[in-house]
């Protein structure tokens, strides 16, 4: 995803210690994802920024609703979502450490920007089965479905009577 000037944090003049940003994630930022899941929502972004002298410690939680196709019948649903994520910056480091949640920033980095740590904590909180909640799928879609599915009771495997008989037998 690429970087969005507006969720830009500029640590270079902020004093050691805890500060908080908050941002709303809404139809722009969901359209620079190029995510075909997430078709926008609104979102609210509140981040603490805990700034010393070596490291920047953020923790994110995003709360809102994104619309996303409904799995079952396939037209638009907005979907409750919250996530949480925690990412560590290091100052002065090398931009290719080996870790995931740590993060390093050359030594004349004077900012962080974290349009792609919100896309990532959205898609990781994302649920792998997105559906209407029960009677609000598309009625016309709902009788097709209905129309489709078949009944049928379950054919018994003769192996698990026989498992049954020699636990019944070592009873």
């Amino acid at each position: 995803m690429e970087a969005l000037k507006e969720h830009t944090i500029p640590f270079t003049g902020l004093k050691d210690g805890e500060h908080e940003f908050h941002f709303e994630l809404g139809d722009d930022f969901f359209a620079h994802t190029g995510d075909e899941d997430m078709e926008g929502g609104t979102v609210a972004a509140d981040v603490k920024l805990v700034k010393s002298t070596t490291l920047l410690v953020t923790t994110m939680h995003l709360n809102g609703s994104l619309r996303v196709l409904c799995d079952r019948c396939g037209s638009m649903m907005d979907l409750p979502i919250t996530g949480d994520q925690l990412q560590i910056f290091q100052l002065n480091a090398e931009e290719d450490l080996d870790d995931d949640e740590l993060v390093g920033l050359a030594p004349g980095a004077h900012s962080i920007n974290l349009s792609h740590y919100f896309y990532e904590c959205l898609r990781l909180a994302l649920p792998i089965r997105r559906v209407h909640a029960s009677g609000q799928c598309d009625p016309a879609a709902e009788e097709v479905l209905g129309q489709l599915s078949v009944e049928h009771e379950p054919i018994p495997d003769p192996r698990w009577e026989a498992l049954n008989n020699l636990k019944n037998q070592q009873s």
